[in-house]
């Protein structure tokens, strides 16, 4: 009896990797998240059982220990428990604490890497991350902080650093970072992209610099690009067009919100 901790990719299901669609054409029991395209579901046998554990706005949510009970349920009753993930399982996808927990209880683990949004929603947009002369090297950090965890990141040393930045879920913080990183010393004009829905048909791309973030209305899921590397567009991931194009030009208008630690 094994669970499986995978990767489900940055959205499109032609980005799953091969191990990937394998698992879940064995799979016993599916505990998948929300943000999971639903033509992954197509790939599981009709007898397994699906369990929903994502968390929705507005909507109940799924305690981390309520999920890490069903893991060890199913992952003990079962021999093929797929536990699915968007992105990557450990790129803040709490996969190593569900991994220690299964662990613990005596069930074996294997990890299936996927391909995580914070290179491929860059692609997606036509943003290598690295690229010389522009940036030898690029840092991803979430917005998203645990209460319960009183080390905050160094946003004035983010500022500082001179190479890509990429924030994971950040969509509603979008005027924080864009404080943060300015009074941390990053110059207003900074290249900024953000890319909402990556690799979906409904994919957008909102390009502005970093003063224009803070006015900027972003929806979620969104990944949003800092530095030179930003203003970039050349081979990208092919995803179906949306109905009014994909790439808009933010403007300084909109409410600031949110504030970071």
């Amino acid at each position: 009896m094994t669970v499986y901790l995978v990767g489900a990719g940055p959205g499109d299901p032609d980005l799953l990797t091969l191990r990937a669609a394998k698992l879940l054409q064995r799979a016993d029991v599916l505990v998948h998240d929300r943000l999971i395209d639903e033509h992954l579901f197509d790939l599981v046998a009709p007898w397994a059982e699906l369990v929903d554990v994502g968390k929705r706005p507005g909507g109940p949510i799924s305690a981390q220990d309520s999920i890490n009970a069903v893991l060890v349920d199913r992952g003990s009753r079962y021999d093929t428990v797929v536990r699915l993930k968007g992105g990557d399982p450990y790129v803040f996808g709490r996969g190593g604490e569900e991994a220690e927990v299964l662990i613990d209880a005596g069930i074996d683990v294997e990890v299936v890497p996927g391909i995580t949004s914070a290179i491929a929603a860059p692609a997606a947009a036509g943003i290598p991350v690295t690229m010389r002369h522009e940036s030898s090297g690029f840092t991803v950090v979430t917005a998203h902080q645990d209460p319960a965890n009183d080390r905050t990141l160094d946003w004035d040393a983010l500022a500082r650093l001179g190479t890509t930045l990429v924030v994971l879920m950040g969509a509603s913080r979008a005027a924080a970072i864009s404080e943060r990183l300015r009074s941390g010393g990053m110059a207003p004009g900074t290249p900024v992209a953000v890319i909402c829905g990556a690799t979906h048909a409904d994919q957008e791309v909102l390009r502005t610099d970093l003063a224009g973030l803070a006015e900027l209305p972003v929806r979620s899921p969104a990944t949003i690009v800092v530095g030179d590397v930003a203003r970039r567009q050349v081979a990208a991931i092919r995803v179906a067009a949306s109905a009014d194009g994909v790439t808009r030009t933010g403007a300084r208008t909109g409410a600031r919100q949110g504030a970071l630690p």
